[in-house]
């Protein structure tokens, strides 16, 4: 697979991831899934997935994809105020910002790890 094709299919991906989450974010409360984990694991780790997946996707761009997903953890968690069966919390929004955060950093170091590498 080349270059362009992986990161095309990174950008499908970190999309599709975005799309899900925020329908597991908004959708009535007895469709969510439940893996198990506690509730703050859940939604810390699918946001670290999903900054991380962005941030490969988009490598020139880690600003910017940060303040994406950390608006969107703010911004899902509001829309919860539109479903009936939901309920917005800053907790839970700050819980999912940090996912988030960890995941683009998380890729960001890994980038930078990779191209110290690759100059040695």
């Amino acid at each position: 697979m080349q270059y362009w094709d992986s990161m095309k299919l990174a950008q499908i991906i970190a999309w599709l991831l975005f799309a899900a989450i925020l329908f597991v974010t908004v959708d009535p409360i007895n469709l969510r899934p439940d893996s198990g984990l506690p509730v703050n694991v859940e939604r810390f780790l699918a946001f670290a997935v999903m900054g991380f997946v962005f941030a490969i996707a988009y490598p020139r761009h880690w600003i910017l994809i940060l303040t994406l997903v950390i608006g969107a953890a703010f911004a899902f968690e509001l829309a919860q105020m539109l479903a009936p069966t939901r309920h917005a919390r800053l907790l839970d929004a700050v819980v999912k910002a940090a996912g988030g955060f960890a995941g683009v950093i998380s890729a960001a170091i890994i980038h930078i790890l990779i191209g110290h590498r690759q100059t040695k």
